[in-house]
């Protein structure tokens, strides 16, 4: 519902009665959103079925758009699907303050993985109604399409989503293309869509964290450095392939045992340096695939990822002179491509970290500041907005699954803090 300026500035009178620090999330019907959303693509094995674009993402959206509806935001669907919810500030002169995350799930997924951030983000604007808080700024709720499956609905704000991606099939077994249609949007017109700097005040964004690091140390709230940066390198070792029962140990030229040998070197590798880089070897490739041939080549993809490039390109380093030393150990050669750089760090704005910190400090929480090893849609914001993050526990890190939990009072805890940070940084910047 939208409301007029006498109406927001009759408001705001309220906003005096009581401080800010005061304001709190109803946890009951917080939880109790949530639940009835998790309802909305439930399989029988107890996970989620509602990857973007299918029936129960959109039964699901319906639902979400009425809950918005009712906390009094004024709600559309984009281009690219993405539904916006907009309140309106005092100071129209502001640029708003978004916040939302996405309510896609993976194949089998969980009910927490998006639903927090999101749920909690609409949550929010209910509690400032329930308590007649208006804010300087506009506020901007933000659930985005199909993050799951390549951080659509952010990409196409931050002008990322080619026509290329848009012809990409999905876990749905649609195209972006036919899915953002399915939602109500108009693929021919996300160009449109495009954000610059200064569109927005700030971007915040709430998560489980998928580490397990908050629930193995008992903290309430991590502030969110920023999101790594990925890169994938593929090694290439070619020997020779022969029969497997002819060929004399002391003559094959096996391009497995180089291959091998990295794998276990990367891991060597990414602990020798300090800080909280990973490396993993998720995929090798055996050609010609055979059990009674020696094989010719052999192929491994490499993962890093860091906060920092120059951190991710150290460690490459690394491990490429060790294949080369391996390559000529076993008379075999080695090739190395980077196949590509999968995404870049973004990282959160020191100003929002300082405002989340502080934010849990007044509410009583612990937190801690980490990094997130998993790419979000903040990661495509940071492009042209300010960003933060803000993790709660998720149980034994546990993600992507049907066992992933948060309690109801983690869950809380982290909307409480997304709440005293927007309006912290209402005051703050202006």
């Amino acid at each position: 519902m939208k409301k007029s300026i006498f109406t927001l500035t009759f408001l705001s009178f309220f906003t005096f009665a009581f401080s800010q620090s005061e304001i709190r999330v109803n946890q009951e019907r917080l939880s109790s959103s949530l639940k009835t959303l998790s309802t909305y693509g439930k399989n029988k094995a107890g996970g989620s079925d509602r990857v973007a674009y299918s029936v129960h993402d959109v039964e699901a959206r319906k639902y979400v758009i009425e809950l918005m509806e009712k906390a009094g935001l004024e709600v559309s669907v984009d281009f690219a699907g993405n539904i916006m919810g907009k309140r309106a500030g005092l100071n129209p002169a502001l640029k708003p303050i978004a916040f939302g995350s996405h309510i896609d799930e993976v194949p089998n997924g969980g009910d927490y993985d998006g639903p927090v951030g999101s749920m909690s983000a609409i949550e929010v604007i209910q509690s400032l109604e329930d308590n007649h808080w208006i804010t300087q700024h506009p506020l901007e709720v933000i659930i985005f399409t199909n993050e799951e499956g390549g951080v659509v609905g952010s990409r196409a704000l931050a002008g990322q989503l080619t026509e290329e991606a848009l012809q990409v099939k999905s876990n749905s077994g649609v195209t972006h293309y036919e899915g953002i249609k399915a939602l109500g949007g108009n693929p021919d017109r996300i160009p449109e869509l495009k954000r610059n700097p200064g569109d927005l005040a700030a971007f915040l964004e709430l998560h489980i964290e998928q580490g397990g690091n908050l629930d193995r140390e008992g903290i309430d709230i991590g502030v969110v450095e920023g999101i790594v940066a990925i890169e994938w390198y593929e090694f290439t070792f070619k020997g020779f392939a022969n029969h497997a029962g002819t060929t004399p140990m002391n003559m094959r030229k096996d391009p497995m045992l180089p291959a091998a040998r990295l794998i276990l070197a990367v891991n060597e590798i990414v602990n020798s340096f300090e800080g909280a880089q990973v490396a993993t070897v998720g995929k090798v490739d055996v050609f010609p695939g055979a059990g009674n041939v020696i094989p010719g080549e052999v192929k491994i993809n490499v993962e890093i990822r860091d906060l920092s490039s120059e951190k991710i390109q150290m460690v490459y380093q690394e491990i490429a002179k060790r294949a080369e030393i391996l390559a000529e150990e076993s008379g075999t050669e080695v090739d190395v491509k980077h196949i590509e750089v999968a995404s870049k760090p973004a990282l959160a704005t020191p100003e929002i970290q300082k405002a989340i910190e502080a934010s849990a400090k007044s509410l009583g929480l612990s937190s801690i500041y980490l990094p997130s090893g998993a790419g979000h849609d903040s990661q495509e914001i940071a492009r042209f907005a300010p960003i933060g993050m803000i993790f709660i526990p998720s149980k034994d890190g546990i993600s992507h699954s049907p066992q992933e939990y948060s309690s109801p009072e983690d869950i809380a805890n982290g909307a409480n803090v997304l709440l005293q940070t927007i309006l912290s940084l209402d005051k703050q910047l202006q």
